[in-house]
């Protein structure tokens, strides 16, 4: 059987299955990779994605995984269809995150967390936005120096510390993610909560900007009135 060259092996971008997320999954999805970007933004080198392909074995396009949410570090931040580890010097991601529910649970708990360890994957966790499929909702795993995953236990709020990031997660009474930075202590604002404070900037720019008019109208209309007034003192 005659083997491709390297440069004619073709590397797919999608598998041509539809997708079948949840509205709460793709969310929440989003969500989590905004908030990590925002909250990483400073390191100059940094790949925050979710849900493209990545190929960890040149030559073998079947050798793909599709994580929901990964950081790398030691890459630049720019934006790809695909991630090819060869490619990118080695550099595997140092977080996932997958977005569990019934039907990905059982491929979340082994194949996947089984290749994320082979790839050095430093810390993996497991999130599921509608609480049905995992229990506790979110769990995290630290990889071990004998090559396993160990589960991370969280203090007595059910905060976890992903030490890869810096930064402290943990859910609301909602399920929603919730992130915050583990040395300042500095709460990484959820997309949602950025745009009602963006609209009630919005809003109160606006009432601002109508007040002033109103008080330039008035000041228009004195200046119009004092005018008058001087129009006939002048003729008397």
């Amino acid at each position: 059987m005659s083997v491709l060259p390297q440069e004619q092996v073709f590397y797919p971008e999608s598998d041509g299955e539809p997708m079948g997320e949840t509205d709460v999954h793709r969310d929440e999805t989003a969500a989590c990779i905004d908030m990590l970007r925002w909250a990483l933004r400073s390191e100059p080198h940094i790949y925050v994605a979710g849900d493209n392909f990545l190929y960890y074995e040149e030559g073998n396009p079947k050798a793909v995984v599709s994580p929901d949410v990964y950081i790398v570090r030691g890459v630049p931040g720019h934006q790809r269809r695909i991630y090819q580890l060869w490619k990118e010097q080695g550099h595997a991601p140092c977080f996932v995150m997958e977005m569990t529910s019934r039907s990905t649970w059982l491929e979340d708990h082994g194949n996947k967390k089984a290749i994320y360890a082979v790839l050095g994957v430093r810390e993996y966790f497991l999130f599921d936005p509608e609480g049905v499929s995992l229990h506790p909702a979110l769990q995290g795993y630290r990889l071990g120096d004998d090559g396993d995953y160990h589960r991370l236990e969280p203090d007595a709020d059910g905060v976890f510390e992903a030490q890869t990031l810096g930064l402290e997660l943990w859910l609301d009474d909602a399920l929603r993610l919730q992130a915050r930075d583990a040395a300042t202590g500095e709460i990484i604002a959820r997309p949602e909560a950025v745009r009602v404070e963006r609209e009630a900037l919005a809003r109160e720019c606006d009432a601002v900007t109508r007040q002033r008019d109103a008080v330039t109208r008035e000041r228009d209309a004195l200046a119009a009135r004092l005018a008058e007034l001087e129009a006939k003192v002048s003729k008397n």
